[in-house]
């Protein structure tokens, strides 16, 4: 009889007391690597002494990666395999690794083996030291200088402006997390590159260290250029997430009120010339101008208030708080 491989839900996996760590790793086409990462992995994790799970999520890889996986997934008790339809994308990846993975901690990193999982117990040290969110930081990094290097430099430097959280590399799929801050996060689009910045809206503490980082050995690079659009992108997102989540209001009804004054205080010097003066006002440019503005204002208002509803359902829908408790301290606890 053919054996076939047993995928969990999310349902089934909901005893975290037995697990301490979890190793989350996306694989797209990494058929090559994938042994000696699995292999690499369990070595580094045994010798902690912890109990740990890895945590493999296919994403629609077409090299036989899906297959491989599989036949590690039967043969250690250790691994369990996520196999998607299709190609979904990276942060889809991690938020199924996220959903199904049942450690106190979490680790992911990428499948190419350019992050070393050796580093795996520093990264742990830190978060047992209070922090929430530790991300690595490939100093000495082994990428194209023109094609990675420089855009990444540049990348970082606008996530960090905008978002407030400086890192050196934003890039660095080596993270670690605490189950708690995973889990006030919901990943959408290509949102795992600004973890750091979403843990820091949820008043998560973050800290980064110096982590190794090798040459690709097999296959091809997954990442170019094509992606700065997104990035620009998903940083707006971010911004908008960090600053007006709870009060998009402020930026909507702003805009919709300077544009407004703006418009009637033309239309109000346009009517002092046509009533007053007595001039022409019908073929002046200003009288188009200040409609546009007064209804651009108000379309902008009318926006606020949608998503102030939107906002409040989001939050109420599911009894998501406004706030995060790091800790409460009772009388009782104080001796």
């Amino acid at each position: 009889m053919k054996e076939t491989l047993t995928l969990l839900s999310p349902k089934d996996n909901q005893n975290y007391s037995e697990v301490y760590l979890s190793v989350i790793v996306p694989i797209f086409n990494e058929v090559e690597s994938l042994p000696v990462l699995i292999a690499k992995i369990a070595d580094v994790l045994q010798e902690s002494k912890r109990s740990y799970e890895i945590i493999a999520v296919d994403d629609g890889s077409q090299d036989g990666s899906a297959e491989l996986l599989q036949k590690l997934a039967r043969s250690r008790h250790d691994l369990v395999a996520i196999i998607f339809r299709r190609n979904y994308g990276q942060t889809p990846a991690m938020a199924a690794g996220f959903q199904y993975a049942k450690g106190k901690i979490m680790i992911t990193l990428d499948g190419d083996l350019q992050n070393d999982p050796a580093d795996i117990p520093k990264l742990v040290a830190k978060v047992e030291e209070g922090y929430d969110l530790v991300s690595g930081w490939r100093k000495n990094r082994q990428d194209n200088r023109l094609t990675r290097l420089l855009p990444s430099k540049i990348a970082n430097w606008m996530i960090g402006g905008v978002t407030g959280v400086k890192l050196h590399d934003y890039g660095c799929s080596l993270k670690a997390y605490r189950r708690e801050v995973i889990s006030d996060m919901n990943l959408y689009g290509e949102l795992h590159r600004f973890l750091p910045a979403l843990a820091y809206i949820e008043g998560a503490k973050i800290t980064e260290i110096p982590v190794r980082h090798h040459a690709r050995r097999f296959g091809q690079s997954k990442y170019g250029l094509g992606r700065t659009f997104r990035v620009v992108m998903d940083l707006l997102t971010i911004f908008f997430l960090k600053k007006f989540l709870t009060r998009p209001m402020h930026i909507f009804g702003l805009g919709g009120l300077i544009l407004m004054i703006t418009g009637i205080l033309i239309a109000s010097y346009l009517t002092f010339l046509k009533l007053i003066i007595g001039l022409s006002i019908g073929n002046r440019p200003l009288l188009i101008l200040a409609v546009l503005l007064i209804l651009t204002g108000i379309q902008l208002l009318i926006s606020g208030l949608l998503a102030e509803l939107i906002m409040r359902t989001y939050h109420e829908s599911q009894k998501r708080p406004i706030y995060r408790v790091r800790q409460v301290v009772k009388p009782s606890d104080i001796k």
